[in-house]
């Protein structure tokens, strides 16, 4: 595989999704066909079938583990429809989420094991890793603030969890971060969206040669 994997990450409210969609104008031009556009748990007509499971706010007596283990499901089928051919194909792929969100929500955030979730997920993936990844750190208030106001589409069931929880995911995040310093490029989120913008653009135009 020549393939570029590169993922977006961060606690909810952080902008990512926002930020990816106009990286993705910013970079089309330059790598028209050769770049693949995908998310987590989703990308699939199976994997978003479970994505709707996940999310459902009507869910709410769904165990941690069962969370864990569905989020690895539609992660394996998003890999062996989508991933994997485009890396065989040396595309560039822009995935919104990855492993590093199981490993800090559920592991971290649900309090499940942070390792447990990883070894998990190495079932999952067969080893698969991206080749660089985005973080964008903002405040657990912050983003959560950003959510109540801002969000334009449905409030799902992850969107409902406490304070508490969400340091916790940002904990987890921020172990991630220390372990995969090569891979992880920390992006403050809490500034101007123009700037941010910015930020990202210049990680991704130097990564991938594009200036």
């Amino acid at each position: 595989m020549t393939g570029k994997f590169i993922t977006f990450e961060g606690p909810d409210g952080a902008g990512k999704t926002s930020i990816l969609n106009k990286l993705v104008e910013k970079v089309q031009q330059k790598l028209a066909q050769n770049l693949v556009v995908t998310r987590e748990p989703g990308g699939t007509a199976i994997a978003e079938a479970v994505r709707n499971v996940l999310l459902d706010n009507s869910n709410t007596n769904m165990d941690a583990r069962t969370e864990a283990l569905l989020f690895a499901a539609a992660r394996r089928q998003h890999i062996v429809e989508i991933i994997e051919p485009a890396l065989a194909q040396n595309k560039v792929i822009f995935c919104d989420r990855f492993v590093d969100s199981s490993v800090a929500y559920q592991g971290a955030g649900r309090a499940i094991g942070m390792d447990e979730v990883y070894n998990m997920n190495l079932f999952a993936t067969n080893g698969l890793t991206p080749d660089l990844t985005l973080y964008f750190d903002v405040p657990s208030e912050v983003g959560l603030e950003r959510i109540k106001n801002y969000r334009t589409d449905e409030i799902n069931r992850l969107d409902t969890d406490t304070l508490e929880f969400h340091k916790r995911v940002k904990a987890g995040y921020q172990k991630l971060i220390k372990d995969h310093s090569k891979r992880i490029v920390i992006i403050n989120a809490n500034q101007p969206f123009a700037d941010v913008l910015q930020v990202a653009y210049q990680v991704i135009a130097n990564y991938l040669e594009l200036n």
